[in-house]
Order: structure tokens, then C-alpha cells, then sequence
């Protein structure tokens, strides 16, 4: 059953769309309406529909507002267009807004209607597919380096913004080169697919994990203290130690990892001067036999 919100302040134009989709040659669909601004924005945000047929009207504010305002809070629900007035000019200003289709109520049929929606649902699944790939790292499924760098730089911004301490917690697979030295690569593979995940279920939802170089994780842990980022930093290494990880072909391995913590503003200055005390507390945590967890020491000035 495929899940579809209109919002629209027109109750009839709802009982219309209601009668077409009746009409649809195959796909089964269910219709939720929404008839304001506030109560369809907040449906919108709940992720839990595959694709929105929009009005462009909505009392005194219009659709492309709204379209505006669910991609800044992070929407990717697809999105039709609605609108009363054929003009090549909102046909524009809805798709630069982030529409993915268009209809023209007056022209609308169950036949144009539910082509449209087959695309709009199509598109969507392209797009999503597309930032996955910009985003994930293949292997493991975990934000890649270049995702990983933005968010932070981001969190930066609303550490400093909003008084909060930012922790980061670099984690580094113990000896693995010899792990694809000793097995191939193939069992390399399968340790780190594992690994990462162990790893990313040491956090909490609302922090982020990534895999930002070969045997290389970072946690990004928002409004979290040192002391916090390091209990988590050990969470992690012993999920990743807690028992041996099988690698294909019958054969496990036992793994360990090291991680080195800092955090935002006692122990560095910006996104960089984390990264770089993290990764110093981490040569620390090797050089002190590995398998642990260490926490680079608060900056001088800092209370």
C-alpha cells in the first residue's frame, strides 16, 4: 500500500482526487488529506508517506513556501505540484522549489494523475539512490569522508552557536594490514563491513558514525562531554573486541581497535583542531598497547 498525503484547502478538489485515484488502472494507494499549511507540513515531516500531492494555494501562504520549509528541516518525500493557474512561470518556481512534477488542476485525469505519481515515486527513488552513493561509504554503509566533514563542520557551527560541547571519537582497527596481508582481501572486507557495525551500535540515533579512511571510523557526538565521549569511545572498542569476527570461508578473527577522544571547546579550536587531537589521542592509545581507548588532555585556558 502506497502511502499519499494531499494537502489541500480545497475539500472538494480532495473529493476529486479521491474519485481519480478510484479510477487507477493498477498500484494500490492510500489517501490521507490535510486541508492547512501547519497540519501538512507537520505530516509531511514524519516521513511516513511515499509521495505528496501539494496545492499551491493555502490560505495565506502558498505550496512553494512549504516546499521550501520541509527540505530545510530535511523532507525527501516526493512532491507534486497542484495548482489552478497554467503558467509556465509556477510550473518554474515549483521545480526550482524542489517539485518533482507538475499538474494543472483543470487538466488533471486518473490517467495523467497516476503517471504522474509513478514518476514523481521513480525520480524520488533515483534521487535517494544518488545521495546514498554521495554520501555512504560502499563497503560498510556508513557516511563516507566527505559526509562526514560536512556534518562536523556543520556541529561546529552549532557548538559554538548554542554553548554545547562536540565531542569526536577517531576509531582504528588494531593490525588490520595484516589481516589482508595474512587472508585476502575478501576477509579484510568482511571484517570491516562487522566492525562498522559494532561500532555504529556503541552510539546514540542522534550522533553519526563514518568511515573516513581505510580501517578508519569517526563518531560525531553532538552536546556530549569528554568524559562522555570516552565512555563511549570504550563501548565501541569492546563491541568491536567482544567476540571473533567470521571472515568467509570458516574462518574467524579476532579483532581489536584503538580510539582517541576530544572534544569541543575544552580540548581543541575548530573542526580541524578536533580532528587533530582526536588523532594524536588515538597514536596514544597504540603506543600504549592498544585495545583502548584514550582522551586528549584539555586545552590550557579552558575552565
Amino acid at each position: 500500500m502506497t502511502r499519499v498525503l494531499v494537502i489541500d484547502d480545497d475539500r472538494l478538489q480532495y473529493r476529486l482526487l479521491q474519485q481519480h485515484f478510484r479510477n487507477f488502472r493498477r498500484g494500490s494507494y492510500e489517501l490521507d488529506w490535510s486541508e492547512t499549511y501547519e497540519d501538512g507540513l507537520a505530516r509531511l515531516l514524519t516521513g511516513a508517506y511515499a509521495v505528496c500531492l501539494l496545492d499551491y494555494r493555502l490560505g495565506q501562504r502558498d505550496g512553494l513556501q512549504l516546499i521550501q520549509e520541509a527540505a530545510a528541516s530535511g523532507c525527501r518525500t516526493p512532491i507534486v505540484f497542484l495548482t489552478a493557474e497554467s503558467s509556465d512561470n509556477i510550473d518554474i518556481q515549483a521545480m526550482e522549489a524542489g517539485a518533482l512534477d507538475y499538474l494543472v488542476k483543470g487538466e488533471i485525469s486518473p490517467h495523467s494523475l497516476e503517471r504522474s505519481l509513478r514518476y514523481a515515486l521513480k525520480l524520488g527513488d533515483t534521487l535517494e539512490a544518488l545521495r546514498r552513493l554521495a554520501t555512504r561509504d560502499e563497503l560498510t554503509g556508513l557516511l563516507n569522508r566527505r559526509e562526514y566533514e560536512r556534518i562536523l563542520a556543520e556541529e561546529e557551527e552549532r557548538s559554538v552557536r548554542f554553548g554545547h560541547p562536540l565531542a569526536l571519537v577517531i576509531v582504528d582497527l588494531d593490525r588490520f594490514k595484516s589481516v589482508n596481508d595474512l587472508h585476502g582481501h575478501s576477509a579484510g572486507d568482511a571484517v570491516l563491513k562487522e566492525a562498522a557495525r559494532r561500532i555504529a551500535g556503541a552510539i546514540r540515533t542522534v550522533d553519526r558514525v563514518a568511515r573516513i579512511g581505510g580501517e578508519e571510523f569517526a563518531l560525531i557526538l553532538v552536546q556530549t562531554d569528554r568524559a562522555s565521549a570516552l565512555e563511549v569511545a570504550r563501548r565501541a572498542i569492546a563491541a568491536v573486541a567482544s567476540e571473533a569476527i567470521a571472515a568467509g570461508g570458516g574462518l574467524s578473527l579476532p579483532v581489536t581497535a584503538s580510539a582517541g577522544v576530544a572534544e569541543l571547546p575544552s580540548g581543541a579550536q575548530g573542526a580541524a583542531g578536533l580532528f587533530a587531537a582526536a588523532d594524536k589521542a588515538l597514536y596514544a592509545a597504540k603506543a600504549g598497547g592498544r585495545n583502548r581507548a584514550v582522551s586528549a588532555p584539555q586545552a590550557r585556558g579552558t575552565p
